[in-house]
């Protein structure tokens, strides 16, 4: 019975039967026995809604080694962020199909797992045999024998953040946590990443870390003329899109199928300067007081938060969600603050900045980058006075906020006096959104910054 359990045995479609006159024989039903699978695919996981293909970053562990199931295998990056994917099951890590710095589909067999030391040949030689390019190929059927039933193997599964703060940058030197921006700063600058103590989330190396190695006595020699990155490009060079920059490509032609309109408003800012100047040390940004406000605006005019996603019904958001545009190295994205009309300042501030450095590190998790219900783009920093921001799929509304800058302003009493202002236009979704929506939220929203008593609260 041993033997048999461990064959690929198939019975056969008919059954030769005894005359049911001979008491001595019965009819054996046909048994059907299922082989289980020795050899497994690891696959590209989909690591947000919007992510279609991702690249390896680094593997974690080499061809060969003995994995764990719950252990990390291999570095995605995502459209949005890079994140460690664990293996389900025990095994082998039996042939790389996908090496460092390739990109494959969602869905595409990356690598082969082996359940004993005994199968990995097999498994590298269907590796060879079947290409193993995952570039662009679509994804093959896993190699897996089975009678009756169909063996499913799911996806890697994402590792959650660790809510510790504290995270080592070297993991027994087997992988080195860093940014794929400190790793080509230090391939640039010569920098030995192991030797490094991150300053990043989690203790992931930033490209501040490398930049501090080089200028310290402690760090290894560098060539004098690689100690500064080229900072110009080539002229008439062709750039293939990064991951990130496609996704934000993909999302912008989606964009385009959205009938919006756009309506702007002049807000007075004198007492939200006054404010911010007051409570700054206390480590309030002006993204959460304006996150702060919008969302207490919000709250008042739920129309403008709701989201419209099948063109045949829209949807009352429960949580008011503020998503931020953040420009990081080749590309954007928007941390999201949630419940940001309930959180208090303090708080709303504290989650910013740590979310601004995962965003930098590429560490957000897609629940941090991918709930927005309304998203805010702020230029003012850089000077812009005004301009129009494209509303992202999924959304109501995005408001595009300039420069608080003085201008000469005639008064009540019909005086001339000088007041800070800013400009904000709201792009939304004319499904949904109408323009008395978006006028009575815009004075809602002026009212409150123009007297921000209720923001600290």
């Amino acid at each position: 019975m041993s033997r048999l359990l461990n064959t690929s045995f198939l019975p056969s479609s008919t059954c030769r039967t005894r005359s049911s006159s001979s008491p001595h024989f019965h009819v054996n039903k046909p048994r059907i026995v299922t082989v289980r699978a020795k050899i497994r695919e690891i696959f590209m996981p989909a690591l947000s809604s919007t992510m279609t293909e991702g690249k390896i970053v680094s593997w974690v562990k080499s061809e060969g080694d003995k994995l764990n199931k719950g252990e990390s295998v291999v570095v995605v990056e995502s459209d949005k962020a890079d994140m460690d994917v664990e293996t389900f099951y025990d095994g082998y890590l039996a042939a790389i199909m996908v090496e460092e710095g390739g990109v494959a589909p969602v869905g595409s067999a990356i690598a082969l797992l082996a359940e004993t030391q005994d199968e990995i040949a097999d498994a590298r030689a269907k590796a060879s045999g079947g290409g193993g390019g995952g570039a662009t190929s679509p994804p093959s059927p896993p190699p897996v024998v089975v009678v009756e039933d169909k063996v499913s193997v799911p996806p890697p599964k994402v590792v959650s953040v660790s809510a510790s703060a504290v995270h080592p940058a070297s993991e027994g030197g087997k992988r080195v946590v860093a940014s794929p921006y400190a790793k080509k700063l230090a391939k640039e600058l010569k920098v030995e990443l192991a030797g490094l103590v991150g300053s990043g989330p989690m203790g992931r190396i930033v490209a501040k870390d490398v930049e501090a190695a080089v200028a310290s006595a402690a760090a290894p020699p560098v060539k004098t003329e690689a100690m500064t990155p080229a900072a110009g490009v080539e002229l008439g060079s062709v750039v293939p899109f990064t991951t990130m920059q496609g996704a934000v490509s993909r999302n912008m032609l989606e964009s385009l199928s959205v009938p919006t309109f756009r309506v702007g408003y002049t807000i007075n800012t004198d007492a939200l300067d006054a404010l911010y100047k007051k409570i700054k040390s206390k480590g309030v940004t002006m993204t959460a007081l304006l996150a702060k406000a919008t969302a207490l605006a919000l709250a008042k005019h739920p129309v403008v938060n709701s989201s419209c996603r099948d063109g045949n019904s829209f949807v009352y958001n429960a949580s008011i969600n503020i998503a931020v545009a953040v420009a990081i190295d080749g590309g954007l994205i928007t941390p999201v603050l949630q419940n940001a009309d309930k959180v208090d300042i303090y708080s709303l501030s504290r989650k910013w900045k740590e979310l601004v450095d995962k965003a930098r590190a590429k560490q957000l998790q897609p629940q941090e980058y991918s709930t927005g219900t309304f998203t805010l783009s702020n230029l003012g920093m850089f000077g812009v006075d005004r301009f129009d921001a494209i509303l992202p799929p999924g959304t109501g509304a995005i408001m595009a906020v300039g420069a608080s800058q003085p201008t000469v302003v005639a008064t009540k009493d019909g005086r001339i006096g000088m007041k800070n202002q800013m400009q904000v236009n709201v792009t939304a979704d004319h499904r949904v959104i109408y323009g008395a929506d978006l006028a009575q939220f815009l004075q809602t929203l002026a009212s409150i910054i123009e007297d921000p008593k209720d923001l600290t609260f």
